[in-house]
C-alpha cells in the first residue's frame, strides 16, 4: 500500500498490508514512520520511494527500510538502440 504519512501507514498495516511503500517523505519523517510501523507490524516490509537518486541513497537507507525504490534507474535511462537476427 502506497502511503504518504506514519499516520496512512500503520492504518494500513493495520488493516492487514503486508508491504508498505512510503512515498515521498523527507528521510528523517520517512525513518520515524518506517520506525513507528516496524514496532506496531514487525512482519510488514518497508519501502522507500519518490524522488530517491543515486546521490541521495544513503540518506534513505535504515535500519527499518527492507527495500528502497529508485525511478531513476528507469526513466533517466538512456536508450540504445540494438537489434537481434535470429
Amino acid at each position: 500500500v502506497e502511503c504518504s504519512s506514519a499516520d496512512e501507514a500503520l492504518a494500513a498495516a493495520g488493516a492487514g498490508a503486508d508491504i508498505i511503500l512510503l512515498d515521498n517523505l523527507a528521510p528523517q519523517e520517512l525513518h520515524a514512520a518506517a520506525a513507528q510501523v516496524k514496532a506496531a507490524h514487525p512482519s510488514v516490509m518497508v519501502e522507500a520511494s519518490g524522488g530517491i537518486v543515486l546521490g541521495t541513497l544513503p540518506q534513505f537507507l535504515g535500519p527499518h527500510i527492507d527495500v528502497v525504490s529508485m525511478g531513476c534507474l528507469t526513466h533517466s535511462a538512456p536508450a540504445l538502440d540494438f537489434a537481434l537476427r535470429v
